[in-house]
C-alpha cells in the first residue's frame, strides 16, 4: 500500500530518488518577506530538507496583505522565528538555521561563515548594495543563486518571467541592479522580474523619504513571485 504522508504527491512525480535529493539539499532564503516567505513555504512543502532563513525584521500589520508568515497572531514576532515554526509545522523533520539580522553588503562573507553552505541561494531582499554583494560572493564561491526583482506597484502576474539580469527591462530595481552589477564584475545572474510598468503612487504627505509610502503591493503579486522562484530552485536541485 502507498505510504500516505506529507510527500505522497511529490513521491509520485519525483520517485524516492528525487525526493531524497531534495531532502538532502540546503537552500538559503535571504529575506522572508512577501516573496521570501512564500518561497520558503513552498520549498518546505516541496521536500527541501535543510533551509537557512535570513531576515532582521519583525512581523508588522502592513505585512498581513501579502506575507505567508503574517497573521494578526504573529504581529510583533521575529520573522525568522515565525518562518522556522511554520516550516516545522509543515515538516517536523526539516532542519532550519536562522539568522535574525538585516544583510548589509559588508556582512555577506560572515553570514556564509556561520551557517551551512547552501546548494542554492534565494535573494529576496530589495537593498541593492546587499544584492550586489550577495551576487558577487555567490559567483566567487560557485554557489547557485536566483534573485527577485521588484514587485511593488504592479498588478499583472502574467508579466513575470525568468531572465538573466542583463536581459531585463522596465523594472526599476533591475535597472538599478544592472548598472552596479556591471561595475562589480557580475557576469550573469538569473532573476525573476516583471516588465509591467509600475503604477504611479504618490507618497503620503509629510512622510519621510525613508518610509517609502509611494510603494504599494497587491496581495497576490509577491506570493506568486515566491512560488515561481521555489519552482526554479526545486528544478535546479533535481538537476544537480
Amino acid at each position: 500500500m502507498e505510504k500516505d504522508d506529507g510527500f505522497t504527491r511529490l513521491r509520485r512525480i519525483l520517485g524516492d530518488a528525487g525526493l531524497e535529493k531534495l531532502q538532502s539539499a540546503c537552500v538559503m532564503v535571504v529575506g522572508v518577506g512577501g516573496v521570501g516567505s512564500s518561497c520558503a513555504e513552498a520549498l518546505v512543502r516541496g521536500g527541501v530538507g535543510r533551509l537557512v532563513f535570513v531576515d532582521g525584521d519583525a512581523v508588522a500589520p502592513s505585512n498581513i496583505n501579502r506575507q505567508a508568515l503574517a497573521f494578526c497572531s504573529t504581529v510583533g514576532q521575529r520573522k525568522v522565528d515565525v518562518m522556522r515554526a511554520m516550516a516545522a509545522d509543515i515538516n517536523p523533520a526539516v532542519v532550519v538555521e536562522t539568522v535574525d539580522a538585516f544583510l548589509a553588503a559588508e556582512d555577506v562573507p560572515a553570514l556564509f561563515a556561520k551557517v551551512s553552505r547552501p546548494d542554492v541561494v534565494v535573494d529576496a531582499i530589495d537593498t541593492v548594495s546587499a544584492k550586489i554583494a550577495l551576487a558577487q560572493f555567490c559567483q566567487a564561491e560557485s554557489i547557485c543563486e536566483i534573485a527577485s526583482m521588484g514587485g511593488a506597484n504592479k498588478q499583472d502576474p502574467t508579466t513575470l518571467k525568468f531572465a538573466d539580469i542583463y536581459r531585463t527591462q522596465v523594472d526599476p530595481l533591475a535597472r538599478a541592479f544592472r548598472k552596479l552589477a556591471r561595475q562589480a564584475g557580475i557576469e550573469r545572474l538569473p532573476v525573476l522580474y516583471s516588465d509591467e510598468p509600475p503604477l504611479p503612487v504618490a507618497a503620503q504627505p509629510g512622510a519621510a523619504r525613508g518610509e517609502r509610502t509611494e510603494l504599494g503591493t497587491m496581495s497576490y503579486f509577491p506570493p506568486i513571485m515566491g512560488q515561481m522562484i521555489a519552482s526554479w530552485v526545486i528544478r535546479r536541485l533535481l538537476e544537480m
